[in-house]
């Protein structure tokens, strides 16, 4: 492995969100450590060879986050959040999805390279309350940490706010024959990283804090854990972090600037590690990392901080020796060569708050934006148009596919976006150059992935064509349909009904 320790967070530092003139900064919990939770692996209902069967309930719940009354909360198979899903790749899943919420939902898979738009769980897959749906999907994909999260438009952000997120690990037979750490629950923790801000009561007020640049909260919570320590037994600890916050960006490190090891991003595991001091992690990415602790003893805490408030304390009891040495070729990237007659496509993300568009509109559900043939390769050109002087970064997600990063302003991609991506986080007045390809036919989104934005129209549709099934008719939801099954749900009109995305529209004059 190269020596290089890199000591920076990469990103254009005007850009980062400590300038926003909404910003929320984060603050400690004044409560007593708590023991971070780790989420329960999902137990698949059956297995028949290749295909494993789950259940999936949404629901509601409450959990003891802070002293006092508990939080009313939604999650996955749990109160909160949710539980850990782990699939291998080529095997068929299906998934029995119930909805016990009071409101429609849908279940992304974020990261997930199957079909669209049911299956993938966008907008166009609602989920009514007391109702449910079954999706089958087959895997062909790297071993990587995904996650599952709510998209129903415009109401996505407000769904992941109450806590509509879990980690899905995939896994496959290159990954399992490294000698990487891999004890779930023990020396293997996923980390989704939120923040939220606490009302009367202990509850959240997701309307009280709305932002259309993103609702962001002074409270870090932690796999549902607020103020939380973990207990290290092991020599090495990985960390698969996520970033499942709506607008927040998590400038990691940790204390006497300990050097750690990324060894894994959002798709794939990196072609290479690389050691470094500082991590940010733009929203909805994924960064793996292998902590090595050799140089501690049985007694010792180590803190993780976001810039400069502790998150997670680390404590330090006695572990065996591990001598094993993470291989310098993690993963060989191999991906198909670049269509040259295709022209290059470019995306432009442009504005903030209620004015954010992509390539000069909004989203319209039965619009398709583009269309693209499956398999084709083709260079997409990301641009942020927001100035360097007050702009803001932007992270832009794909549905459907991992593709490769070129190239940042013509120079090349941050050493740790080597391996394959779903986000690519784009700072003001910037192009990255990504390669795209679809590996499975279906309509799919792309966005950017502060949620607020994309429930404010900062999003696109691609379809993707088979050639070999040409005439695939998609039935496509519409805003109006989703918007008039919430009021009904909610007992409302539509005059009266608030959606956060809804006013991003109204105040651009625009119609959903």
């Amino acid at each position: 492995m190269d020596d290089k320790i890199y000591q920076n967070y990469f990103f254009d530092e005007p850009a980062f969100n400590t300038h926003d003139g909404g910003y929320v900064p984060l603050v400690p919990a004044n409560i007593e450590p708590q023991r971070l939770r780790i989420p329960e692996i999902a137990k698949p209902d059956k297995r028949d060879g290749q295909d494993v069967y789950y259940t999936l309930t949404a629901q509601t719940g409450e959990v003891q986050l802070l002293p006092g009354a508990k939080t009313k909360t939604w999650g996955y198979n749990a109160p909160l959040l949710g539980q850990t899903f782990v699939f291998n790749s080529g095997e068929t899943i299906h998934m029995h999805l119930v909805n016990e919420l009071p409101e429609l939902t849908t279940f992304h898979w974020h990261g997930l390279n199957i079909p669209g738009p049911i299956e993938d769980g966008g907008c166009h897959a609602p989920v009514y309350p007391k109702g449910s749906r079954d999706v089958t999907f087959t895997l062909h994909q790297p071993a990587a940490m995904t996650w599952l999260h709510a998209h129903p438009c415009p109401e996505t952000a407000a769904q992941v706010w109450h806590g509509l997120a879990a980690a899905v690990i995939v896994k496959d037979d290159h990954e399992a024959a490294l000698p990487l750490p891999r004890h779930y629950g023990v020396d293997d923790i996923p980390i989704i990283l939120q923040d939220r801000h606490f009302h009367a009561n202990n509850q959240w007020d997701y309307r009280a804090d709305y932002d259309p640049d993103g609702v962001q909260g002074p409270t870090p919570m932690l796999n549902g854990t607020i103020n939380p320590y973990f207990d290290v037994t092991t020599q090495k600890l990985r960390l698969r972090f996520l970033d499942g916050a709506n607008r927040r960006e998590w400038r990691l490190h940790f204390s006497n600037d300990l050097p750690f090891t990324q060894i894994a991003g959002d798709s794939s595991l990196l072609p290479h590690p690389i050691k470094l001091t500082h991590l940010m992690i733009t929203c909805a990415e994924r960064q793996e990392i292998v902590v090595d602790f050799k140089n501690y003893h049985a007694g010792d805490t180590v803190q993780l901080f976001s810039d400069d408030v502790p998150i997670l304390t680390l404590r330090i009891h006695d572990f065996k020796p591990d001598q094993q040495i993470i291989p310098e070729n993690l993963f060989t990237l191999k991906t198909p060569p670049i269509d040259p007659e295709e022209p290059v496509k470019t995306v432009t993300m442009s504005g903030m708050d209620e004015g954010v568009l992509l390539d000069g509109t909004k989203f319209q559900m039965q619009r398709i934006d583009y269309t693209m043939p499956m398999h084709q390769v083709q260079i997409w050109d990301i641009v942020n148009s927001n100035n360097t002087r007050n702009g803001m970064i932007h992270p832009f997600h794909m549905h459907g596919l991992s593709f490769q990063v070129l190239s940042r302003n013509g120079k090349a991609p941050y050493p740790n976006e080597t391996g394959l991506k779903d986000v690519v986080s784009v700072n003001p007045e910037e192009h990255v150059r990504i390669k795209v390809w679809f590996n499975v036919p279906g309509i799919f989104m792309y966005h950017c992935h502060i949620l607020e934005h994309e429930d404010g129209g900062m999003m696109a549709q691609i379809k993707v064509v088979d050639p070999k099934h040409p005439d695939v008719h998609y039935d496509l939801m519409d805003h109006m349909t989703l918007m008039s099954a919430f009021a009904k749900e909610r007992g409302v009109s539509m005059a009266d009904l608030w959606l956060g995305g809804m006013q991003s529209y109204q105040e651009m004059g625009m119609d959903m």
